[in-house]
Formats: C-alpha cells, structure tokens, sequence
C-alpha cells in the first residue's frame, strides 16, 4: 500500500496556487505535507495534519472528497485527479498513535466542553494544546457523538474513536460520560465549581418530524435513532426510507446489512441532498430510489404516498388522482435533526435562533457571557470537517476572552 500512496503523492505537479487547498473547507496544506511525505518525513507530515485539523484521519476516510480536494485538482482537467484523502489516510493514521504530547505551561484554569463529538473533542484538543485544564461531558457512555452512534462502523471503524480517547487521555484531558446537562447539571453548576467558559456542541440529536399520521407507530422509526443502535430495530425484510440526505444513505445501508431484503428511499422530488458518492454507494449495496412522491400519512402497511407527475424539464406538474399505497414492514424518517432544547430550557438568558439552533455573535460567544457555542449546534446538521474548522475558530475566540 505504501508504494501505491507514493506513487499517488509522485503525481502531485504542487501547483503555486493550490485549488485543492482552496477546496478544502479547513484549508490543510496539501502541497506541503505531499512534500514531507515523499522525502520521508513521515511523523512531521503527520505534525502538519494534525496541527491543521484534529480530526485529520477521520475526514480522510468520512469527507466528501469529490467536492472538496479532489473534486479541485487541477489535474482534473487532464484525467485522474490526485487522491489525496488516501495520502492523508496512510500519513494521519501512523501519526495517530506515534505523536509525542508536548508538555505546554498550563494556564490555571478550567474548561468545560460539553458535547463529545467532531467539535467537541476538536476544541478539546485544540484548549488542552494550549495549556488549558479540560474535562469533556457527553450524553453518552461512549465519545464521538455521530462519529460513534451516527457512521456506521462500515464506513468508519470505532477503533478510530478509541484511539483519540486515549490520545486526549495521555493529553490530560478529562471525561464524564452519561452526563446530560439540563438534567442532573445545569451550566450555572459549571461556573459555581470553577470553570472560565464552556464550550458547547451538543450537535443535532433530536429527529424531525414531518407531523403526519401515523408517526407514532411500532413499525415506524427515525433514522438517526435506528443508526445509534441497528441490532435493537426488528425492521422486517421491506424497508421504505423517507428521505435522500446522507442519513439516509447510511440508514439504508445499515438496514440492508442487517436482514433488508429490499430497501427503497423516497424523495418528493427529484433533487437528492446526499453527495453522489453516498448514493452510488447505497445503489451498489442494493438500495433502490423512487422520486416525485410526497409521503401523506403511514399505516400499519407502510407510507402512503402522492405521486407526482413530471415535465419534459423534471418540475412538478401535478400529482396522480388516487394516493400510493406502499407495502413496507419497517418506514424509517429521515429527513433531518434538530438540537435538543434541555440547555435552553435550564439556562437563564441563553437564546436560540428561529431555527431552535444555538444563537452565538461574531466571537462565537452565545447570549450567557463565557459560554461558546461551534458546529451544528449553531448552524444545523453539517459535515466533519466543517465542525472542526468551526471549533478551531472558536477556540481562539474562547483564550482571548478568558486572556
């Protein structure tokens, strides 16, 4: 394999102006670590990765790469682009268990991170780097948040989140698991037992509904609940999924490699939210995709739909007169999350936008003085790395406040 990730790394022509670095949401120096890779520096390409982008090994196997530093090679142009995501696979994963801590001078004061996932344990690593005594809460017995209960382990093994846990552990950073605050705690306890701020992301765990018949039954489920746990959903051998987001391609093809014998999404249109890797993807497995009909209701039978009718141009031009039954054991929803609204409920003044999201100014600071908020917690259901990048940002606001 290491030959192979050399002779990907060879063909890099490091361009003066980097389109794939551009195409990066979190902007890592492509052409830079390439260069240490191929003069085999090997540990110092890995320093470059990780100092950029915590969760480095994780977007090279989870990120859309096609739209991102792939998708912007210029040698696209001329045929196959660079595959940097497998350079970046190969280098971050060595480094991962290899990297030396550095002993930095502590600040004396304390950080509390609430939220174990992308962003969470991003801003973590990035306030511990900076001398900061963290401790990081989760819901949860287990760290990651999607990363553990939201990936499937087929697309992303959970020895990943293993191995960063005992990274933050030998970094000195703290966890206590099964801690929901809004519950037991509150954010005032925080600053009562002498945190300087709060970090908060909390993500989207709280599904959408869509306020239908029928949503309440047994044969009904959310696709963020059936990732969490697949083996304690009994969803029959039909499965019709609503929905064409990334979730739903996940949960279709969880649910094929649990029993399915025929999974089906649904899309009102013919526009698809999932990038076209994750549908190719859930196509190769098995998945079928139907569009143009608008769920109605569910029964005990499955969804019932209206279809609609189409122009020469793909727009919406009517529906059929009679509704659709569909014959399904199991309908799974997945169109979306929203935040829970324990911490709004129990936090004095802390605002939330008109989307139920938490509110925050240009220093990501929210409405409670000290306390910050990044990642989809603030701007709704996002990728990886766009929360780690937006953790990293407000890292930086947080040391200047408590500075």
């Amino acid at each position: 394999m290491a030959v192979r990730i050399l002779t990907e790394a060879n063909r890099c022509l490091q361009c003066r102006k980097p389109m794939c670095q551009e195409g990066c949401p979190i902007h890592t120096p492509i052409p830079q670590v390439i260069r240490e890779f191929k003069e085999n520096r090997l540990m110092e390409a890995g320093k470059m990765l990780f100092d950029n982008n915590p969760m480095s090994v994780i977007c090279s196997i989870v990120c859309d790469h096609e739209a991102q530093c792939t998708g912007h090679c210029v040698l696209n142009h001329k045929g196959a682009p660079v595959t940097f995501y497998n350079i970046e696979r190969f280098v971050s994963d060595a480094y991962l268990d290899r990297m030396k801590i550095e002993q930095v001078e502590k600040k004396g004061k304390k950080v509390a991170v609430i939220g174990a996932g992308p962003a969470g344990l991003t801003a973590a690593i990035e306030l511990a780097r900076n001398g900061y005594d963290v401790t990081v809460f989760d819901d949860n017995n287990q760290i990651g948040g999607m990363l553990e209960y939201g990936i499937p382990d087929f697309r992303l093994p959970k020895t990943f989140i293993t191995r960063y846990q005992h990274l933050m552990q030998r970094m000195g950073i703290l966890f206590r698991p099964n801690t929901a605050f809004g519950e037991a705690l509150t954010i005032r306890d925080l600053f009562r037992d002498g945190y300087a701020s709060v970090f908060v992301a909390t993500g989207v765990w709280r599904p959408k509904t869509l306020g239908i018949e029928g949503e309440s039954l047994a044969n009904v489920h959310f696709g963020i609940s059936y990732l969490a746990n697949p083996a304690a959903h009994k969803l029959g051998e039909t499965v019709a999924i609503i929905g064409m987001g990334n979730v739903a391609m996940d949960v279709a093809r969880t649910a094929l490699r649990h029993g399915a014998q025929s999974v089906t999404l649904y899309a009102r249109s013919k526009r698809v939210a999932a990038s076209q890797a994750e549908v190719d993807y859930a196509r190769l497995d098995g998945a079928e995709f139907a569009f143009g009909y608008a769920i109605q209701k569910i029964t005990e039978e499955g969804p019932v739909f209206k279809v609609a009718v189409f122009d020469e141009d793909g727009k919406i031009t009517g529906y059929e007169d009679e509704p659709l039954q569909v014959h399904a054991d199991s309908t799974i929803l997945a169109v979306s999350q929203a935040p829970k609204n324990k911490l709004l409920l129990t936090t004095e003044g802390l605002e939330p936008t008109d989307r139920g999201l938490l509110a925050i100014d240009e220093n990501y600071m929210t409405s409670v003085p000290g306390v910050f908020a990044a990642g989809d917690v603030v701007h709704g259901s996002n990728t990886v790395v766009a929360a780690a990048n937006d953790a990293k940002v407000a890292v930086q606001a947080m040391i200047r406040y408590m500075s």
